[in-house]
């Protein structure tokens, strides 16, 4: 399986942030890579608005996959 993080994949927290106020679960979208195993992610509500645009370690999330994977 391919787990290398690209941008604009989709990601879910494996971790709590609640400094920055996010929580394990919560889904967002790679907008960029800033340094290696280093990404900006960018948290939406439902009607599109920006919450949120950490940059994270590759190790505080999880790629979704919305297909099967080969």
């Amino acid at each position: 399986m391919n787990t290398a993080i690209n941008i604009l994949d989709v990601v879910a927290l494996t971790k709590e942030l609640p400094d920055q106020g996010l929580y394990r679960g919560q889904v967002g979208t790679v907008v960029q890579d800033l340094a290696p195993d280093v990404f900006e992610f960018e948290f939406s509500d439902d009607d599109g608005r920006t919450y949120a645009t950490p940059g994270l370690r590759a190790g505080q999330l999880m790629v979704l996959h919305h297909r099967p994977v080969a």
